[in-house]
């Protein structure tokens, strides 16, 4: 998809990888871009900046989503692409973390993808066009030592952005899956931990990736290509990478 004259929707969209891809796509000829967070200030200062609307969102929410699209229906008429990216991190750890951190992050990272395909999906496919990103994380193709909500939802939104390009590929929704490791966004903490083995980006470089993603058509989008051979790695031998992602635990996530 050329994203020009085009209707975009971008959650997560008042900082970092969102508000990098809003800004892109207007600079690119979107015909409007919808800036959606759950901080709407911050929201509202990236939309004035691209001349888009911001909407108040909480993704954590179905109907809050069923909403935004609505608006930005009353607004522009359809929507063309829809950027699923909000996130969040929350507390380190794993089997001491509690169900409210665990549910909050099925939320966000696995159900509102979800509930947002169910509001614009079956536009796109009667209109024969239209874009879904899944913005998930290198932590959904491998995993992320430090954080067992994180990784175990990112691989949810992963296998649910690849069952909707299998069901709806062919029906003219091309959906592709966003899977980077450390990015310098308002997320990352400290030195990046695990994620930043390899290197830390822009989300501005994230942006460029999903662009060319766009026009390609290709399913993932990985800013750090290494990922790649990691994946490989993993499916070659899945005994060998297990022990070398318990070495990276005992580097990260206990200190050692």
């Amino acid at each position: 998809m050329d994203i020009r004259n085009k209707v975009a929707i971008v959650t997560g969209g008042a900082s970092g990888i969102g508000r990098a891809i809003a800004q892109r796509f207007a600079a690119d000829g979107a015909r409007a871009v919808v800036v959606a967070d759950l901080n709407f200030e911050r929201a509202q200062a990236v939309a004035r900046d691209i001349k888009g609307l911001a909407v108040r969102c909480d993704v954590s929410q179905e109907a809050d989503i069923q909403a935004l699209v609505a608006t930005t229906r009353q607004h522009y008429g359809q929507v063309d692409a829809y950027i699923s990216n909000a996130g969040i991190l929350g507390n380190m750890g794993g089997l001491d973390l509690d169900d409210a951190l665990w549910n909050r992050m099925w939320q966000i990272h696995s159900m509102a993808h979800v509930w947002a395909a169910r509001a614009v999906v079956p536009e796109m496919v009667a209109r024969g066009d239209g874009f879904f990103l899944v913005t998930a994380s290198a932590a959904g193709l491998l995993t992320i030592v430090e954080s067992a909500p994180y990784a175990v939802t990112k691989h949810a939104a992963v296998a649910f952005a690849e069952w909707l390009r299998i069901a709806y590929g062919r029906k003219g929704v091309r959906v592709s899956c966003l899977c980077p490791q450390a990015v310098q966004t308002d997320m990352l903490t400290g030195d990046g931990g695990s994620a930043s083995h390899d290197s830390i980006i822009s989300p501005e470089q994230v942006a460029n990736d999903v662009i060319s993603t766009m026009l390609s058509d290709k399913f993932l989008v990985l800013p750090h290509p290494e990922v790649a051979q990691y994946f490989r790695n993993k499916g070659q031998d899945y005994e060998r990478w297990i022990g070398g992602m318990q070495k990276m635990y005992a580097r990260h996530a206990e200190g050692g």
